[in-house]
């Protein structure tokens, strides 16, 4: 582990903390979880082992959030694991060529999206109220895993932030879903993605074990206690962080544009 103080360790755990909460309501952890840690980690090191270090954080928390959705809220985890795996097949895609294209020029389209989705969420209070009328049909399913799962995978990894947000507004368009299933289902699918790029940056030798390690202890607390707080506080609580994570992606991608 690279030479990090106490304190930097703590915060860095908090963040841990606070992101695997957030993640597990509603998506978007990880604009707070990068940052910290390319904040947090020295001068020097390569962008890269924040970025490895961040997706094994991550997974655990996610998957602790998917498992205790998955004992109490009614998802269908054979779709969510069937969009996963279109999603990890889109991320690949999206980051094969994201080395050939600027992500500056996607970055106020994207924000233009996320306000109109804060707008439409604002005007139709009964968006994501509603629980699904029944199993969802064929042709919702295989546009889940067009849409959700090779689209906004293929988002992933050509841009990335917000994926998890992106992927709750989805799943509760595309299935019909009220929104705890909704964020139920992304863990799901967030975990395939995940174990995809954990998988890479491990073969790279990307990943800061020790550190990663200490932090997913946290991550994985906040990201059960989200859940938790979700199963218990319902729709309109989720609807709630829902727009504030909209509103900080919003702020965060306009400051990269424009102000860094």
């Amino acid at each position: 582990m690279p030479d990090i103080s106490l304190t930097t360790v703590v915060l860095l755990c908090l963040a841990a903390l606070a992101a695997g909460w957030i993640d597990a309501v509603v998506g978007g952890g990880g604009l707070l979880l990068l940052p910290a840690l390319l904040l947090g980690l020295p001068s020097g090191t390569p962008a890269a082992h924040a970025l490895g270090t961040n997706k094994a954080v991550a997974i655990v928390g996610t998957t602790g959030a998917a498992v205790t959705y998955a004992r109490k809220a009614p998802v269908d985890v054979r779709t969510a694991v069937r969009i996963g795996l279109a999603a990890l097949a889109g991320s690949s895609g999206g980051a094969f060529f994201a080395a050939g294209m600027s992500t500056e020029v996607l970055k106020p389209v994207i924000m233009v999206v996320l306000l109109a989705v804060a707008a439409f969420v604002i005007f139709r209070p009964a968006f994501g109220t509603a629980p699904a009328t029944g199993p969802a049909t064929r042709r919702q399913i295989l546009t889940a895993i067009g849409l959700a799962g090779v689209g906004i995978g293929f988002y992933d990894g050509l841009v990335g932030p917000g994926t998890g947000t992106f992927l709750v507004l989805a799943l509760t368009a595309l299935l019909h879903l009220d929104l705890v299933t909704a964020s139920a289902t992304a863990k799901i699918v967030n975990c395939c993605t995940n174990a995809g790029a954990l998988a890479t940056f491990a073969w790279q030798g990307a990943v800061l074990w020790q550190l990663a390690a200490l932090m997913a202890v946290f991550n994985l607390a906040g990201g059960m206690f989200g859940a938790h707080t979700a199963l218990k506080r319902g729709t309109g609580f989720v609807r709630v962080v829902l727009l504030t994570v909209v509103f900080a992606l919003v702020a965060n991608l306009a400051w990269e544009q424009w102000v860094a």
